[in-house]
C-alpha cells in the first residue's frame, strides 16, 4: 500500500494572523502549564497527601519526557501526512484525560499511568509539532507566525507557576489537574480546531520510498540534531539547579527567585527583537547568536555571581531565541514539503535528554556538589556553541555548492 501524499501549502493561504498567533501562543502557556511547569508546584503536596516517594513523583515528568521523545517521530510523520489540526487536537483531548487520570490517581502506579498518557498528549500538542503544523501550512510565511507564537507563550513560567499555585492553595492538587484538564478541552482545543488550517492538497512529484523502508536522513540532519539536544540538556539542568547555584553563592532565596524571574521577560525581549529586526536574517546567524549568548551567561554566573543578574538576562534572551530557531532553521534548511517529518525526528533527541538530566544533575549534585555541576554545564554550552559553528560551516558550503 502506497504511503500518503504530503500535504502542502494552498499557494493562497496566508499565515495566521497576528489574533490567531496570540490564541496559539495562549495553548501553549495553558498545556505547559499543566505539564513541564506543574510538577514543580505540586509535588509537596502530592508527597504530603499520599506518601508516595518525592523521586518517584518528580521522575513522573521524565516519564512523560521520555515517551513524549519516542513518539516524536512518529508524531512528525501524521503531521506529513494528515495535517496539523487533527494531531494537535487530539494531543490536546489526551493530555486532558491524562490529568484527569492524575486527579484520580489511588496509588503511585496509577498516577505515573497518568504521566505516561500525557506523555502522549505532550508529543502531538507541544511546541514541536505546533510549529511542524505551522511550518508544513505556511511555508517562508510561518517564520514570523512562529516567532510571534513564542512571543505569547514567553511568560509561560511567570504566570504559571503563581496560578497553580493559586489552585493548589484553593481547590488542591487534584483540583488544579481538573482545572488543566478543562482548560485544555474546553480552550486548547478550540482554538487549535479554528486556528490551525484543515485539509490537505497532494504534494509535487518526489523520489518514491518503498514501503516499510524508512525514508533517508537530510544532509547535516544528526549534527543539527546533536545541537539542539544539548541546548535542551542545558534549559533543563538550569530549570534544576538555577535557585539551588544562586543560593551557593550566598544570594536570599528571595532574591534567587526574584533574579530567576528575569529569564521571562528576557526571553520575550529578544523574541521580540528577532520579530521586529531578525526577519531578513538567516536563522543560523540567530543560532550563533543564542548559543552564544547562554555560554556567556554561565560562564558568568560562575566566574562573577555578582553579575547574576546580567548573566541570567544573557541566558534567558539565548534560551527565548532557541525556541524559535528551532522552528526555523529546519525550515530554512530543509524546505517545507518535508519540514512536519524533519521536526517529528530532531524533536526526539532533545527530548530523550530531557528526560534523562534531572535524574543526572541531581546524582551529579549528591555526589559532586552544585559548583561542579555549574562547571560541566559551562563545558555544555561550550560545546553546543561549537556544535552551533559546526552546523553554520555546514548552510556555508551547501550555500556555496549552491551557487
Amino acid at each position: 500500500m502506497s504511503a500518503s501524499p504530503a500535504p502542502i501549502p494552498d499557494p493562497q493561504r496566508r499565515a495566521p494572523s497576528t489574533l490567531g498567533n496570540a490564541a496559539l501562543g495562549l495553548t501553549q502557556i495553558i498545556l505547559w502549564g499543566g505539564s513541564f511547569f506543574l510538577v514543580a508546584v505540586i509535588v509537596a503536596p502530592v508527597v504530603d497527601s499520599t506518601g508516595w516517594p518525592q523521586g518517584a513523583v518528580i521522575g513522573a515528568l521524565s516519564l512523560a519526557i521520555l515517551i513524549s521523545g519516542l513518539l516524536s517521530p512518529w508524531v512528525g510523520r501524521q503531521i506529513h501526512r494528515v495535517g496539523g489540526r487533527p494531531v494537535l487536537v487530539a494531543g490536546t483531548l489526551i493530555m486532558a484525560a491524562g490529568l484527569v487520570l492524575m486527579a484520580m490517581a489511588g496509588s503511585l502506579p496509577v498516577f505515573l499511568a497518568a504521566w505516561a498518557v500525557m506523555g502522549v498528549g505532550m508529543a502531538g500538542a507541544l511546541y514541536d509539532p505546533l510549529f511542524a503544523a505551522i511550518g508544513q501550512a505556511y511555508g517562508a510565511s510561518a517564520r514570523g507566525a512562529m516567532t510571534q507564537i513564542a512571543i505569547a507563550s514567553g511568560f509561560a513560567i511567570t504566570l504559571c507557576w503563581p496560578a497553580s499555585s493559586f489552585l493548589v492553595a484553593h481547590v488542591g492538587w487534584r483540583g488544579a489537574c481538573l482545572a488543566y484538564a478543562a482548560l485544555a478541552a474546553f480552550v486548547v482545543a478550540p482554538i487549535f480546531a479554528l486556528a490551525l488550517p484543515g485539509g490537505k492538497v497532494a504534494a509535487p512529484a518526489r523520489i518514491a520510498v518503498a514501503p516499510g523502508i524508512k525514508a533517508p536522513r537530510l544532509p547535516g540532519e544528526g549534527i543539527l540534531a546533536l545541537t539542539f539536544t544539548t541546548a535542551a540538556i542545558l534549559m533543563t539542568a538550569m530549570s534544576v539547579e538555577l535557585l539551588l547555584l544562586l543560593q551557593s553563592h550566598g544570594i536570599p532565596a528571595a532574591s534567587a527567585v526574584a533574579l530567576a524571574a528575569l529569564i521571562g521577560p528576557s526571553q520575550v525581549g529578544a523574541r521580540v527583537l528577532e520579530l521586529a529586526f531578525g526577519q531578513r536574517a538567516h536563522p543560523i546567524h540567530l543560532l550563533l547568536i543564542s548559543a552564544g549568548s547562554v555560554a556567556l551567561g554561565l560562564f558568568l554566573l560562575v566566574v562573577a555571581p555578582g553579575f547574576a543578574w546580567l548573566a541570567i538576562l544573557l541566558y534567558g534572551a539565548g534560551n527565548g531565541m532557541r525556541t524559535v530557531v528551532r522552528g526555523t532553521l529546519p525550515l530554512a534548511l530543509y524546505g517545507q514539503a518535508e519540514y512536519a517529518a524533519v521536526i517529528g525526528r530532531l524533536a526526539r533527541p532533545p527530548l530523550l535528554g530531557q528526560a534523562a538530566t534531572p535524574l543526572a544533575c541531581g546524582y551529579a549534585m549528591e555526589w559532586f556538589g552544585i559548583e561542579t555541576l555549574a562547571i560541566v554545564m559551562v563545558a555544555v554550552a561550550l560545546l553546543n556553541l561549537g556544535l552551533s559553528l559546526l552546523v553554520a560551516r555546514q548552510v556555508a558550503r551547501q550555500a556555496n555548492k549552491s551557487a
